[in-house]
């Protein structure tokens, strides 16, 4: 959604923008921040692919910022022994203070689950982190990740299925929700192997390098913050966003259903149930339940 309350749909090939329609390219819509040369764009697919060696990674990120809307991508995950290796899709402010929205990606040794892992930063706090393994082969085909962040609620969903929801407390949990920091989009592949697979249990095999992950069909649906002006430019009006609509401010009994199996069935690391960590749960987890 742009200022003026027109609907965007940003992707790799067609963006609408302000002005109106366009045919885009990587280039115009993204970013690279890190190795140039480990990032190979396809825009006649609308893919991208990102590449993880012994030398580097690499990153790339929106041209432009926004403010509460609805990202999503197709992604095809580092096939084989990944053991080692993060991929990202992710929201970012910048800065000591920043907030940040999570999907990562944690690669696995050949026939072992992957292990997604979220986390929510708000003010420069992380440490809400959940992890789930996925129930399918996420390097097999194309899945579909999103994220829908609004004034209520973030919801990370895997092929439409919601996997997580956080509230919004922030009236009675300040600094605990992302809220006024615009964020760009960013994706990236790195070495995580102090971490990663099992704790950091299972290095990364360079034998197998270079390790690639494939993004296609990125569809932002949001409010665009141009770069001068403020982001009070997204909050006139807000409720009339389809992303604020009541469907979307809480699960239904079916998004809830499929959650509570989500959490039965494949979670593996919660931080509001890790008493090591935390003997008394952090005051935003009792709303997260």
């Amino acid at each position: 959604m742009t200022p003026d309350g027109s609907r965007t749909g940003l992707g790799l090939s067609i963006v609408a923008i302000i002005m109106g329609s366009c045919f885009a390219t990587f280039d115009q819509e993204f970013i690279i921040n890190w190795s140039r040369e480990n990032v190979a764009a396809d825009d006649a697919n609308n893919e991208v692919k990102i590449s993880l060696n012994r030398a580097a990674g690499a990153q790339f990120t929106s041209t432009h910022s926004f403010l509460y809307g609805s990202f999503s991508v197709k992604v095809k995950l580092v096939p084989g022994d990944s053991a080692g290796t993060v991929s990202s899709f992710y929201l970012t402010s910048s800065g000591s203070q920043h907030d940040e929205i999570d999907f990562e990606f944690l690669g696995n040794e050949t026939g072992q689950p992957y292990v997604l892992h979220t986390n929510v930063f708000a003010n420069g706090t992380g440490n809400r982190e959940q992890r789930i393994f996925l129930w399918f082969d996420p390097t097999a085909e194309f899945h579909n990740y999103s994220v829908i962040w609004n004034h209520q609620q973030i919801m990370w969903l895997v092929d439409d299925t919601p996997i997580r929801v956080y509230k919004n407390v922030e009236k009675l949990v300040p600094k605990s929700y992302p809220h006024f920091q615009p964020m760009v989009v960013a994706a990236s592949i790195f070495d995580g192997s102090d971490w990663a697979t099992l704790g950091g249990a299972v290095p990364t095999n360079w034998e197998h390098a270079p390790f690639v992950v494939t993004y296609k069909d990125f569809n932002f649906d949001a409010c665009i913050v141009q770069s001068n002006s403020s982001s009070s430019s997204c909050t006139p009006n807000y409720e009339s966003n389809w992303w604020e609509a009541a469907p979307f401010q809480s699960l239904d009994a079916k998004g809830m259903n499929d959650l509570k199996e989500i959490y039965q069935k494949y979670i593996v690391y919660d931080y509001c149930t890790d008493r090591t960590r935390n003997p008394t749960p952090p005051q935003e987890c009792s709303y997260n339940t």
